[in-house]
């Protein structure tokens, strides 16, 4: 997995990463911005645009060479939306989240997307890889370009959901070291934490790939004049893999929840194990305590006090009565 590319990360009008123009499935020539809604007018012809956090000047521009909804650029300028798909006349506006890896972590940004018939818009907010090889591969492939925009968002939203999988493979070895200092018998708050942590973060990309499932399953059904049939059964692969997230991420928690019950009860039983032993020895340490204290009474009269084999018999009884009672726990369990 790439992380953020340094070369995306310029401001103003530089936001703009790409701006394409193709034709019969074949890269025709870059744009600039001020020629994009001539080169709309031209037939089989559709423009590609990515932009990195565009500000509020410039994104009013891409408005008007495009024609777009108001609420959907206002949505746009905004990094913190709610994943979601709405239509505004003969265009499309979808908010994706994407999870990235950054310095051995993983964060979450957003990739707004504007569909319409010759158009498709990537805007990118936060951590998100550049979608510099997602347009090459999908370049290689001119009989499925030829299709126009709605096969460049099905790579897009294919891209992000294989991150999602990435990162999803990342925590499923995390998930496995984690299981092995679970099922030990003894308290490890580190490992606690531990499954705390991951079941957080587990959450949160689910949070990311429940509603790609909602999108993908809208795409494949609805919209017919912006989504060809012939690609629906990709938009579904899509979303087939969304719904693997979601389900192993789940399945990832209850396991993890499990986890923590079983060593909550390995703790508790070996502690069982342990008041077993004490109690046990207690109890053999008894009968000698018992009979000691009492021939150290100061008595006169006590049996067998004066007679040679006195002590020797008491000493007996005492060993016999402790290794009698010691072959009854052992034979129980207890010792």
């Amino acid at each position: 997995m790439n992380d953020i590319s340094t070369e995306d990360k310029k401001p103003s009008c530089d936001s703009v990463i790409n701006s394409v123009a193709y034709r019969d499935g074949k890269r025709l020539q870059d744009v600039t911005v001020e020629d994009i809604s001539e080169v709309l007018k031209e037939p089989d012809t559709f423009v590609w645009l990515g932009l990195w956090q565009p500000e509020d000047a410039y994104m009013r521009s891409i408005q008007e060479e495009f024609g777009l909804h108001d609420l959907a650029i206002e949505d746009a300028l905004s990094a913190h939306q709610r994943p979601k798909i709405e239509q505004y006349g003969e265009s499309l506006f979808i908010v994706t989240h994407t999870a990235q890896k950054v310095n051995e972590t993983i964060e979450y940004g957003e990739t707004h997307l504007f569909l319409g018939k010759n158009f498709l818009i990537t805007v990118r907010h936060g951590a998100s890889s550049s979608y510099k090889e997602i347009r090459k591969h999908a370049e290689e492939r001119p009989d499925m370009m030829n299709k126009g925009p709605a096969y460049a968002l099905y790579c897009v939203l294919d891209s992000i959901v294989d991150n999602y999988l990435e990162i999803l493979h990342r925590y499923t070895e995390e998930f496995d070291a984690i299981e092995k200092l679970m099922f030990q018998n003894t308290f490890n708050q580190q490992a606690v934490q531990q499954v705390y942590k991951l079941r957080r973060d587990l959450l949160s990309l689910r949070n990311s790939a429940v509603p790609m499932e909602d999108i993908c399953n809208q795409l494949s059904h609805h919209y017919e004049e912006l989504m060809p049939k012939s690609l629906r059964a990709y938009i579904r692969d899509v979303q087939d893999h969304a719904n693997q997230v979601i389900r192993t991420t789940d399945d990832m928690r209850e396991m993890l929840s499990n986890a923590m019950h079983v060593n909550l009860a390995l703790v508790s039983v070996h502690q069982n194990e342990v008041v077993q032993r004490l109690a046990g020895w207690g109890a053999i340490l008894a009968i000698p305590t018992v009979v000691f204290s009492l021939y150290g009474m100061n008595f006169k009269n006590m049996p067998e006090l004066d007679d040679w084999w006195g002590y020797p018999v008491t000493l007996g009884v005492t060993l016999v009565g402790c290794l009698w009672l010691y072959w009854k726990l052992k034979k129980s369990g207890w010792l």
